[in-house]
């Protein structure tokens, strides 16, 4: 049955993303999101989700990530050792949307796990029960990762993402990016493209050697501070500029920029 129509999440198409991801599903094909933080990429998949009518299990990666985490483990409740699936298999028994963020930083076993979901055996090899599990049409494997993240050293490997279509994600067109804000918080059209007109500044700025740039997510988190009533100057201050850097100069530029747009 479709989720409540009111539930619905917000997503404004950039691309053929939707017709991809759709064509993906039909065939079988696993999905490769690369982009930069707070473009969409996880807000895509939940849309998706949504609009096959498919559970979601989504998984934010980190450097303490492995294989077992994802499949599963035995654990002891009162006197007896119960096995409890993890994410992974939960997704592929119930034929929904596993998506793995920023996947790159999991352990390397996480990988090689994936491989025999990503190719023409969507296979799930459970060592521990020694069961294989086959994943029915429905199952969609969804990876995601930041391919320019300053600091991580990690990459995919080449025989990794070629088991993968790739879409590449990248901050929306300002006049897109202004409508998403609105839709998302309800500021003014006025604010939300002061709010991008910072943001496309901030981005164009290599200089401030930031790890990471202005992402739509920031801006969202400004237009709900001023949509409640928080001087415009001072939103964009704590939830873009004190956001972004610890630096302390960088902090100060970021914060003049501000003073700018608002």
């Amino acid at each position: 049955m479709k989720n409540n129509e009111s539930k619905k999440p917000f997503y404004k198409a950039i691309d053929n993303e939707i017709e991809i991801f759709k064509n993906c599903h039909q065939t079988r094909l696993p999905l490769l999101l690369k982009g930069p933080t707070g473009c969409g990429k996880s807000r895509f998949v939940d849309a998706m989700a949504f609009e096959l009518d498919l559970p979601l299990i989504t998984v934010a990666c980190n450097e303490d990530t492995s294989a077992t985490d994802l499949v599963g483990r035995f654990l002891i409740k009162g006197n007896e050792t119960v096995w409890q699936d993890g994410p992974l298999t939960r997704a592929v028994r119930s034929g929904g949307i596993l998506y793995l963020d920023e996947v790159i930083e999991a352990r390397e076993d996480v990988i090689v796990l994936i491989h025999s979901l990503s190719d023409y055996r969507r296979l799930l090899y459970i060592d521990a029960l020694a069961e294989t599990v086959s994943a029915p049409a429905s199952f969609q494997l969804v990876l995601s990762y930041n391919p320019g993240y300053q600091k991580s050293f990690k990459e995919l490997k080449a025989s990794t993402r070629q088991r993968f279509v790739a879409l590449n994600f990248n901050y929306p067109k300002p006049e897109t990016e202004a409508h998403i804000i609105q839709n998302e918080t309800g500021v003014d059209e006025k604010h939300a493209k002061a709010l991008v007109g910072l943001a496309n500044k901030i981005r164009s700025l290599s200089e401030l050697g930031l790890a990471e740039s202005a992402s739509t997510r920031l801006l969202v988190n400004a237009a709900h501070l001023i949509r409640t009533g928080v001087n415009p100057r001072l939103a964009g201050e704590v939830a873009v500029a004190n956001a972004l850097t610890d630096d302390a100069d960088a902090t100060r530029a970021l914060k003049d920029l501000v003073a700018l747009y608002f």
